[in-house]
């Protein structure tokens, strides 16, 4: 992987006004650290920055800083840590750094990128839904890819792609659950959309026929005890009779 060479400048005060003194010059503050070493406030030239980040290997780009201190020039290789960004204007407001040695593996995290369209979406109108953004791998930093492809092409309803599926150089490893779910073709929402409709149509005409039902038991009750009415008058006149 290309190496960017960028200018570097010992900082000499730190804190959030020097910082934005630096940054009204179009300079940009950063921090180089280094393990069970002190870190080393610097500040660099916003333009090399942004020239650095969009080469294509992005925020994973090796740089060569040489930094001027006491007349002399030092080189730290380092890769970007973190950036902090402005919420709203987006422009860089500082970085960490990592030192590095090109012969010792390093963490970092590679976009993955789909490729194709897969025939249970072109052919049976399923859907892909893209689950896993990006990987962590572990590699010589001279090996880090720009990204890591998924063919998709073949895949049919319900196919996953998991991690253990994709496929990297040799001396690359991949850190994510082997298992985790990068990619699936899910079926066609409207089948699925459809169903509720169908129940709720089932349930409303159902609610007319437990009305009824309600209804009748009523009807019948009241026509039961009007019988009995009935049937205890003609006793008690049958009684009366007798008596006489």
């Amino acid at each position: 992987m290309e190496q960017i060479q960028i200018d570097a400048n010992i900082r000499e005060s730190t804190g959030k006004q020097a910082a934005k003194r630096l940054r009204n010059e179009g300079l940009v503050p950063v921090v180089v650290y280094d393990k069970g070493k002190k870190s080393i406030p610097l500040f660099i030239s916003s333009v090399d920055l942004i020239h650095a980040l969009h080469t294509s290997a992005g925020e994973n780009v090796i740089i060569s800083l040489n930094i001027k201190k006491d007349k002399k020039n030092e080189k730290k290789t380092v890769i970007i840590k973190d950036i902090q960004c402005h919420p709203i204007k987006n422009n860089v407001l500082h970085v960490d750094f990592d030192q590095i040695s090109l012969t010792q593996y390093v963490t970092v995290k590679i976009p993955l990128d789909i490729k194709g369209e897969p025939v249970g979406v072109k052919r049976d109108d399923g859907t892909l839904e893209h689950i896993l953004w990006e990987v962590e791998i572990e590699c010589l930093p001279t090996k880090i890819p720009e990204k890591v492809e998924v063919h998709v092409d073949d895949l049919e309803i319900g196919d996953i792609v998991h991690v253990k599926n994709l496929e990297v150089e040799e001396g690359i490893k991949i850190l994510n659950d082997p298992e985790d779910a990068v990619v699936v073709v899910e079926p066609p929402r409207k089948a699925e959309e459809e169903k509720p409709e169908e129940e709720e149509v089932v349930e409303e005409e159902k609610e007319p026929e437990v009305i009824g039902e309600k209804e009748r038991q009523e009807k019948t009750k009241e026509k039961t005890e009007e019988e009995q009415k009935k049937q205890k008058g003609q006793q008690q006149q049958e009684q009366k009779k007798t008596e006489k």
